[in-house]
């Protein structure tokens, strides 16, 4: 991490001395300063309000697209801002802090840009940096289905259509992003593709980018959960969708990533922390203003009380911990990419990330608030939806399972093969 200088421009500190400012330089350090005057302004007065709406956070996004920041992914040979794993996890975190929802839409986007340059055909590239960079085009995602097991895939078919283009029926759940997305990413598989190939299922695997207004693709906006509730992370249905066959970005003879799985894991724990963090700030400020201090405390704030002290003090250093474990799962994603760090370090590194993060994001949001009293349970204060969020994310998929891949990679040295999930 950067120390800051008097005169580096800086992200500005989280929550005081334990959670420092951050130096930034160059074009994406302007792009992140404007990104945190929106985040401070705009996305943060409103979180509380968009969460008791739901839908899709059409304004809030707007204001953020205007930045610039959704091409901090893009690689620079094709004009972006090919910022590393590291500084994109501290920007989720920052989103999270203010509304952990619009730090999923962003987090979605950014998997899919890292993720779609690696194995996007040559001539898709260019074509797709341009709407990015130049157009604020923010990337969706449609790709999880309703199986038998969460890993299930490949029930949303594709089949050959006229002039170059497929056909595309299916049903998608989960769709974070999608519903207001310039492109949803699509999974699908074509039979008869992956027939002609040997009955290779790979070469029948697509990931088409399809336009938010394509005749077919209907959004469905039931997305009702207790938390995460301005993702709009709802149903999808495709119902004979064209999509011309130069959009779809899986080029057949790519090699695929093998860590999208840990950058995707890493993202969610980047969140998680922002969300421990977020509700730590809102009883931080509420406390010595508002909460009352315990009569045997002998003291005139609840500021002063020892035990509000030693409470938000241990939730503080498990933030902390939590957010040391992510920027360095963040250093080892950018190592990977270099070829200086084996997949089974990263791979560790981004469940223990995951493991502390949930813990701590899960306990800041239960216990901080039992430091602003009953005082702080009142609705206008919001307290609950931290909790909500929190809960939400953190069942994503069981963090019991990262934990257990670190206790077979500590007694047997087992490396997890790339996977879905792990």
């Amino acid at each position: 991490m950067s120390i800051p200088s008097a005169q580096a421009p800086c992200l500005p500190p989280l929550l005081g001395d334990l959670f420092p400012a951050r130096r930034v330089q160059g074009e994406a350090g302007r792009v992140l300063l404007r990104a945190q005057a929106v985040i401070d302004t705009v996305i943060a007065p409103t979180a509380a309000q968009r969460d008791r709406a739901g839908g899709y956070p059409h304004q809030a996004m707007a204001a953020l697209k205007a930045t610039g920041v959704l091409a901090l992914a893009v690689p620079r040979a094709w004009g972006g801002l090919g910022v590393g794993q590291e500084l994109s996890l501290e920007f989720m975190l920052r989103l999270a802090v203010a509304d952990p929802a619009i730090a999923q839409i962003y987090k979605v986007h950014d998997d899919l840009v890292r993720e779609i340059f690696v194995y996007a055909p040559a001539a898709l590239r260019p074509v797709l940096a341009r709407r990015i960079v130049h157009d604020h085009a923010i990337l969706g995602m449609a790709v999880a289905e309703n199986g038998r097991t969460a890993d299930s895939f490949m029930q949303t078919l594709a089949r050959a259509g006229e002039g170059g283009t497929h056909v595309i029926s299916g049903r998608k759940i989960y769709a974070t992003g999608a519903s207001g997305a310039d492109l949803v990413a699509v999974s699908s598989f074509d039979p008869v593709r992956a027939q002609q190939a040997g009955g290779s299922v790979r070469a029948g695997v697509r990931m088409d980018l399809v336009p938010r207004g394509a005749a077919g693709l209907r959004f469905h906006h039931d997305w009702n959960r207790m938390g995460q509730r301005a993702t709009d992370s709802g149903t999808v249905t495709l119902e004979d969708v064209v999509v011309d066959d130069f959009w779809n970005a899986l080029a057949p003879d790519a090699d695929l990533p093998q860590h999208v799985a840990l950058r995707f894991q890493a993202g969610f724990s980047a969140i998680l922390t922002g969300i421990g963090l977020g509700a730590l700030r809102a009883v931080c400020a509420f406390v010595p203003q508002h909460a009352r201090p315990w009569g045997a405390a002998g003291v005139k704030s609840a500021d002063q009380d020892p035990y509000v002290r030693r409470l938000l003090g241990e939730i503080g250093a498990d933030l902390s911990g939590a957010w040391c474990s992510v920027m360095h799962a963040g250093r080892l994603l950018d190592q990977y990419e270099h070829g200086e760090v084996p997949r089974a370090t990263v791979a560790m590194a981004a469940s223990a990330a995951r493991s502390v993060a949930t813990r701590a994001a899960l306990r800041a949001a239960s216990d901080a608030p039992a430091a602003a009293g009953a005082r702080g349970t009142d609705a206008a204060q919001g307290l609950d939806r931290y909790w909500r969020d929190a809960r939400t994310l953190s069942l994503h998929d069981p963090v019991d399972w990262k934990n257990a891949e670190i206790g077979r990679n500590l007694l047997t040295g087992w490396a997890p093969e790339p996977g879905p999930y792990q």
